[in-house]
């Protein structure tokens, strides 16, 4: 549930992979609206949950589109559709002092790797897309014993960076951002080997100011919607040898 409320505020839940980047937008959006902007971190699935339950949220910045959708069904959202705001990323993330190093993609067959982060497919979504990419690649036989599951994407991204895995599936914006672009390395995970990660946002019909929010949902639109272009890509995992 969020903590204590601040008046005067837009409160926002926020996917776990946002953490390294929303809150730069927060302090922009802070200083051309003269509006504070609070965020709370959690995996989609657990927000939704508290969004029910009436957590006093007025934006919902998930990381797929289905949890958005829940919101919208249950009657707690201003629009119809939720607003695309990011595309997700998802990539294979090690520490440079990682046994798997040098990384690649064949690093996930790697006898070595002993520990694989991932965050908890029950209500993340990048942990959908981390089981879906290891089923079309015919590991999840072999690496689901390895497996350590965190709450949430930060979470499994803070796993594998401190070392408690020894590489983790975790998002692009996580990977490309401090501390884990200076600590470590990545490779995508080819975008065929997962369903698309559409992320979307909802105004929830509770918020006190409801044109500042949408203004918000479309200044994180701005900011994220191109930033994970990260170019061509192979269609899928290579397969087992």
């Amino acid at each position: 549930m969020a903590s204590a409320q601040t008046a005067g505020a837009l409160h926002v839940a926020a996917a776990a992979d946002l953490r390294p980047v929303l809150p730069k937008i927060a302090a922009n959006f802070e200083r051309q609206n003269h509006l504070h902007v609070e965020i709370t971190y959690g995996a989609s699935g657990t927000l939704t949950a508290q969004i029910e339950n009436g957590a006093p949220f007025d934006i919902f910045l998930a990381a797929d589109m289905s949890f958005p959708k829940r919101v919208i069904s249950a009657g707690l959202a201003n629009a119809p559709q939720p607003t695309l705001y990011a595309r997700g990323v998802l990539v294979l993330w090690a520490r440079k002092d990682s046994v798997i190093q040098p990384l690649t993609l064949d690093s996930l067959r790697d006898g070595k790797l002993r520990r694989l982060a991932i965050a908890n497919p029950q209500t993340a979504p990048y942990g959908r897309a981390a089981m879906a990419a290891l089923k079309t690649s015919g590991l999840v036989a072999e690496v689901t014993p390895k497996l350590v599951t965190a709450e949430n994407i930060a979470q499994a991204a803070q796993f594998a960076e401190s070392g408690s895995a020894d590489a983790g599936m975790i998002s692009l914006n996580s990977a490309d951002n401090p501390p884990l672009a200076k600590e470590g390395t990545y490779v995508v995970i080819p975008a065929g080997s997962y369903p698309p990660i559409e992320q979307g946002a909802v105004v929830l019909r509770r918020a006190a100011y409801a044109g500042q929010a949408q203004a918000f949902v479309d200044a994180v639109a701005k900011a994220l919607l191109h930033a994970n272009d990260v170019g061509a890509q192979p269609d899928v995992l290579p397969v087992p040898r």
